[in-house]
């Protein structure tokens, strides 16, 4: 086979189980399935979504140069003459069977991470390390769900000496199958929180689904899980049942294999103090918040498991910077001044939202600045979230939090929690926030902003960065 190849064309065929209708491609680069981020000599899965069909976009898939098509027997005879098709009974099956030759084939140590917090940061810093280290294949943005680790996994090169896999959930029962394709040499639990609620019974209950992913670990491999948490004995049980050779924590427990001992923040980062199985460490983290200092520990055991060295990973953890939409900090500028924007945009839950009032209160502002929390529904909480909502009050009189501005029916229940002077505005929607938040925000202040993907923050973000004209890309403090 050709090295430039991510997969034969011929070797598609067993792979994918499927009937070739066309002319067989000598091979493929990529794959797809989004014609928007498609790239020529991409194999395009015509994927059926919830809300549209990969079938009606094959035409422009082979407009944009996509070398092939993954299609169903439905669809092969009106889609014939556009382009090869790799024709199966079920694309999204079949995109999971090439996900599994993925992984048959590759020699690569494969790393999986969960968690009710913090998946995509510790993948993020996960790519960082290990890429220093050799070449590295982890899961584009939040690419955890029953289509997203197959994809990933699909892309995994032969040559890959890494892979890091993110695997998420919403009910138990689902990480069973997703690590059973991706069979990792080491998996990680960040954290246990109260994420999904309405889908279980109890916080336990959530880590008893979290724990599935040790069921697919590979024999001689490693557990990683959280020293500090009140489900670490139910996580060492399972992880002991699992056919994990070791089992290694850490946290600020005594215990820990990994135990943080210091944290110190700036807007450039943070210096982190930590002991990592007796030894001493001090490293720089290119992303503020204890949070993220604490996953760090996780990091630097996930790759001494894999036979990285200790120091050079930590050092490798200075170029990691926080994802957009997960702590990325971007410089506005207002008037002659500027002002800082920390984007939390991407998702939250009650332990992610503290974490972030927490990261706002760690940041410094300039003489006269201000911080301001802007904050949107957290969802899927079940019949505790108004209390929830309601209980993030004294994290805000605790992080030295200027005003709040709240979006959505259930951050009301803050808003109206808090005293007078901490409300700086509350609409139904984001949108119909935004206009107040534009116009509070002046030279010296830091804004966080934060809410469920349901709530639409994003939305504020893009309209902070189109009104204050950010610095193309720039995050404060120059990373």
């Amino acid at each position: 086979m050709n090295d430039d190849y991510l997969w034969s064309g011929f070797g598609l065929v067993s792979a994918l189980a499927a009937r070739v209708v066309g002319r067989t491609p000598v091979g493929v680069s990529g794959v797809s399935i989004d014609t928007r981020s498609l790239q020529p000599g991409d194999l395009f899965f015509a994927i059926r979504g919830e809300n549209s069909d990969g079938h009606d976009f094959v035409a422009t898939a082979f407009e944009k140069g996509a070398a092939a098509a993954v299609v169903d027997e439905s669809h092969a005879d009106a889609l014939r003459g556009g382009g090869a098709l790799y024709v199966v009974d079920d694309v999204l099956a079949s995109m999971e069977n090439l996900g599994r030759a993925a992984r048959a084939r590759s020699a690569g140590a494969i790393i999986a991470v969960t968690g009710s917090v913090g998946k995509t940061g510790t993948k993020e810093a996960l790519r960082a390390v290990l890429s220093a280290a050799g070449e590295t294949h982890a899961s584009a943005a939040s690419y955890n769900n029953h289509w997203g680790v197959p994809l990933t996994l699909s892309r995994l090169p032969r040559t890959a000496r890494f892979g890091v896999v993110e695997i998420g959930m919403n009910h138990a029962g689902e990480i069973v199958p997703l690590v059973g394709m991706a069979r990792p040499n080491v998996a990680i639990i960040t954290t246990i929180a109260p994420v999904h609620l309405e889908h279980f019974a109890s916080i336990d209950a959530i880590a008893e689904a979290k724990a599935e992913i040790f069921t697919g670990l590979e024999a001689g491999g490693a557990a990683i899980i959280n020293r500090d948490i009140p489900q670490y004995d139910l996580l060492l049980r399972r992880a002991q049942a699992s056919r994990a050779a070791r089992v290694l924590t850490f946290g600020e427990h005594s215990e820990a294999d990994a135990r943080l001992v210091e944290v110190a923040g700036s807007a450039e980062g943070s210096h982190v103090t930590a002991l990592l199985l007796g030894e001493k460490l001090y490293y720089r983290l290119g992303a503020p918040g204890r949070h993220i200092a604490m996953n760090s520990l996780a990091v630097l055991l996930a790759a001494q498991a894999v036979g990285v060295d200790p120091r050079a990973a930590a050092r490798a953890l200075g170029a990691f910077v926080a994802p957009v939409g997960r702590g990325q900090r971007v410089r506005l500028r207002v008037n002659d001044g500027h002002a800082t924007l920390i984007d939390e945009s991407y998702n939250a839950n009650p332990t992610s939202m503290r974490a972030a009032l927490a990261l706002l209160g760690e940041t410094g502002v300039e003489a006269g600045g201000r911080r301001f929390a802007v904050l949107g529904d957290m969802l899927e909480l079940g019949p505790e979230n108004a209390r929830l909502h309601r209980e993030l009050n004294d994290c805000v009189a605790g992080n030295h939090v200027d005003a709040v501005f709240a979006a959505g029916p259930l951050m009301k229940n803050l808003y109206d929690a808090l005293p007078p002077h901490l409300r700086g505005a509350w609409a139904e929607t984001s949108a119909e926030l935004q206009p107040a938040v534009i116009e509070a925000i002046a030279d010296g202040d830091v804004v966080m902003v934060k809410g469920s993907n349901g709530s639409r923050m994003g939305p504020i973000v893009a309209a902070l960065k189109q009104h204050f004209a950010h610095d193309d890309g720039e995050a404060a403090g120059g990373h």
